[in-house]
């Protein structure tokens, strides 16, 4: 369960970006929508991998405090997306969902599933299963965040990454208190 709300609260950011994509766009062809979410659900899937493995790579150095990086990674990224969620957004005329800028904002999104990625190491949990996941949601709800955006995403507004950094910040909490506690 904790591993699906971590995978959804990650993809908020990329649902968020998506559904901008589709009211910007008020149409969305399958094919812009399969490859925007594809981008979103790669990059989400390849940036923990990355985390892990970096991060296990420096894991001796602290490992007395893996848990309080841990808290301060979650938490810090819940309360990142909470903030962003409030900041006004620019409009572009750039074509978000091609070349450059969709490879942008792919890493914009998933820089949180790299912290991530970094988190896990530092618990000892292994990554590869989570990262299939976190990729799996991030493809899904970008898909129905692009092709929603059109439709309903003057309703949804800023909540989406509002509730993932919520999320964030109480799995942080209980990760703190499970390792304070016992």
């Amino acid at each position: 369960m904790e591993l699906l709300l971590v995978a959804i609260a990650l993809a908020m950011d990329a649902f968020a970006v998506s559904v901008s994509m589709g009211l910007s766009l008020k149409f969305v062809p399958l094919n812009t929508a399969f490859r925007t979410s594809f981008h979103f659900g790669l990059y989400q899937f390849f940036m923990p991998l990355i985390g892990w493995y970096a991060a296990s790579k420096f894991s001796g150095y602290i490992q007395g405090l893996d848990h309080w990086v841990a808290f301060f990674l979650l938490a810090g990224i819940g309360s990142k997306m909470i903030f962003e969620a409030f900041e006004k957004k620019e409009e572009s005329t750039v074509d978000r969902t091609k070349g450059f800028p969709l490879i942008l904002l792919s890493i914009a999104t998933s820089i949180d599933a790299l912290a991530i990625g970094i988190a896990y190491s530092f618990l000892e949990r292994e990554i590869l299963f989570p990262a299939i996941i976190i990729g799996i949601i991030a493809f899904g709800l970008s898909y129905i965040g692009i092709k929603g955006g059109a439709r309903f995403g003057k309703h949804l507004g800023n909540r989406a990454e509002i509730i993932g950094g919520i999320v964030l910040i109480f799995i942080g909490l209980k990760v703190l208190i499970e390792h304070l506690s016992g």
